[in-house]
């Protein structure tokens, strides 16, 4: 049986893999690793971003998305309720209605028993011209969300979700950790350019200035002719310590969550009282004498 303090450190696992436009060899993918993380016993298995698939054109990315209630996502559900283990879908092509045929990108929380417990649709969307040479343009095939998702309590804390470009946006993660959020989650398939650049200081900094854990999904290796992915997902504690990260290829890392030591660094250090909001927002510009 396990100690009072073994329990107050719930497991997690955290995805990594190369997703491609064959939807059914991705559900292998994932199918292998929740598995996996489910013979750990870890309690939520975080996802990144696009899991069900990368197109290699706007037109097959949009010819291969499903709605929540699809065959697809039925079986993800299935795959919760087989392992008795919650995920974190982070970032599904949810076809869009017959008027817009733009999708969502979607990142869906699955429980236990197979329910779909929360849906969050990607707010900031990948449009950038690097000059790497990389030019995305998300906008093109994706419809904005109108809304942020309130954190979601599982077995492994209270879990704020976004996606991917939501990352450079501290705004967001603030407003999950006010809202009580202890995990924040990060499903991503970030470039080579962006990553190896900005990938692993905005996981640690969104984690130290929210005392918040970061789980950080991620897709890896080369998807098609035109799209690659860094990898390292990743998990950082409220200190801003990576303490779990994949190496190359598919593949998971664990993390025990340790809600203690979250209240201690908060209590500690406690930024959320000594935050100042009536002040943000409202620089003035005094004339010089």
């Amino acid at each position: 049986m396990a100690s009072a303090v073994e329990a107050l450190k719930p497991l997690i696992a955290v995805c990594q893999m190369t997703s491609t436009s064959d939807k059914e060899e991705n559900f292998s993918t994932c199918s292998r690793l929740v598995r996996e993380a489910a013979a750990r016993r870890a309690a939520v298995v975080f996802l990144p971003e696009a899991f069900d698939y990368i197109g290699g054109s706007t037109e097959e990315t949009l010819s291969l998305a499903e709605t929540l209630e699809g065959d697809l996502m039925q079986r993800y559900r299935g795959l919760a309720r087989a392992c008795g283990v919650w995920l974190s879908l982070g970032g599904f092509h949810e076809k869009g209605s017959d008027e817009d045929p733009r999708i969502s990108n979607s990142h869906v929380i699955v429980d236990a028993a197979g329910h779909i417990v929360s849906v969050y649709r990607k707010a900031h969307l990948f449009d950038v011209d690097l000059q790497s040479g990389v030019t995305l343009r998300e906008s093109g095939f994706t419809v904005p969300g109108a809304e942020m998702a309130p954190p979601v309590s599982t077995p492994g804390g209270k879990v704020g979700l976004a996606v991917c470009y939501d990352l450079r946006f501290p705004e967001m993660s603030l407003a999950l950790s006010r809202a009580g959020a202890e995990i924040l989650t990060y499903p991503s398939a970030f470039t080579v350019t962006t990553e190896l650049a900005h990938w692993e200081v905005l996981l640690r900094a969104r984690a130290i200035e929210n005392q918040c854990y970061v789980a950080a999904a991620a897709q890896t290796g080369t998807h098609n002719v035109r799209r690659s992915s860094f990898g390292h997902a990743m998990v950082v504690d409220p200190w801003g310590v990576v303490v779990a990260q994949c190496s190359e290829g598919p593949g998971v890392c664990y993390a025990e969550i340790d809600l203690p030591y979250l209240q201690r660094v908060r209590r500690e250090m406690p930024l959320q009282k000594h935050c100042r909001p009536d002040l943000y927002g409202c620089v003035i510009r005094k004339t010089p004498g």
